[in-house]
């Protein structure tokens, strides 16, 4: 289950208004971490790693939401929390790996292969195993 980090041409007033329009969205979660995807490429990752609480907030049973705030969280050198939220994700999929995280790679435009890398060293940092 990979998951693309990729500049959208969806904005966050984009985002925020869809959300004010819309707030019992059971999809929401998805948006947040979307959202904070594009902060954590941006490089502002204390508000990626906001985006990714608030979407755990709306829905702590997504796996792939622990493994990005435990990504973001070892960039921002919390390594214990981001060894917590890897192992939160892998209690709901203990099959997640980096491998096949890499195996959901697909494009080959630089800036979101450096984007990936980050997040795959992240995810590296905060434990997840290398599978």
């Amino acid at each position: 289950t990979g998951v693309q980090t990729c500049a959208l041409p969806i904005s966050e007033p984009h985002i925020r208004e869809a959300l004010r329009l819309s707030p019992r969205d059971i999809f929401a979660f998805r948006w947040m971490w979307i959202l904070g995807l594009g902060k954590f490429q941006l490089n502002a990752d204390a508000e990626a790693a906001a985006w990714m609480r608030l979407s755990l907030e709306a829905n702590r049973n997504q796996p792939i939401g622990h493994f990005l705030l435990g990504a973001v969280l070892a960039h921002l050198g919390l390594p214990d929390e981001a060894r917590a939220a890897v192992q939160a994700g892998l209690g709901f999929d203990p099959g997640f790996t980096i491998h096949r995280f890499s195996v959901g790679e697909s494009g080959n435009d630089p800036t979101y292969l450096a984007a990936r890398a980050r997040l795959t060293e992240g995810l590296r940092m905060a434990g997840v195993p290398e599978g």
